[in-house]
């Protein structure tokens, strides 16, 4: 009992500082009415009455929360930043304890997280390559996506698509605003793509 007190302790700790570190980066929209910008009591994990341990929704709410800020930061082209927050988003992918999942679940989310902690690994060891971590941020955006559609998400969110990423294939980022806030393009396109999804 002790130690699943100091996991889901430790935990919320390490889930606030993911949010309180860059809750500046989450942009506000004013066009977009009750969505509400991430904040602390988002990403304080909740326990489930029976077990006493974390739901897998809040580990997924927290990488979301973490790999939105990552977002931001790319779309206000701040490697700094970015490298910042893909550390704490690889962080959170490790803090996922997969024991709640079935078998079939746990091995989904495993393909799935496997891939991504290598991307938000790649973009949190290039703090001054801003083009490279966008390369591993389309990748990581397919993922992000799979594991919103494999768990859901417990609050509002775009996928946004631009045209013109990945060398001209095309890619699709998560967002929680409508508007559009390119992360590949940055200052130079900012608005450039579209909502292509709501979750």
């Amino acid at each position: 009992m002790k130690s699943i007190m100091l996991s889901v302790i430790a935990m919320a700790f390490i889930m606030i500082s993911c949010n309180q570190k860059n809750k500046e980066e989450v942009v506000k929209s004013e066009t977009v009415k009750n969505q509400e910008e991430p904040k602390a009591t988002d990403t304080v994990a909740k326990t489930d009455n029976v077990s006493g341990s974390v739901a897998p929704s809040d580990y997924v709410n927290d990488i979301i929360i973490c790999y939105i800020n990552l977002k931001n930061t790319l779309a206000k082209d701040d490697s700094k930043g970015a490298s910042d927050n893909g550390k704490l988003l690889l962080a959170s992918f490790n803090r996922f304890d997969t024991k709640a999942l079935n078998p079939k679940q746990k091995k989904e989310y495993l393909d799935i997280a496997d891939d991504a902690k290598e991307h938000a690994e790649h973009i949190g060891a290039n703090a001054d390559k801003l083009e490279h971590q966008r390369e591993h941020f389309v990748l990581l955006s397919k993922d992000i996506n799979d594991l919103i559609t494999m768990f859901g998400s417990n609050r509002k969110l775009y996928q946004d698509y631009c045209p013109m990423a990945n060398d001209g294939k095309g890619a699709i980022w998560i967002s929680e605003v409508k508007d559009i806030k390119n992360p590949y393009q940055g200052s130079k396109m900012l608005t450039c793509g579209s909502v292509k999804k709501t979750y």
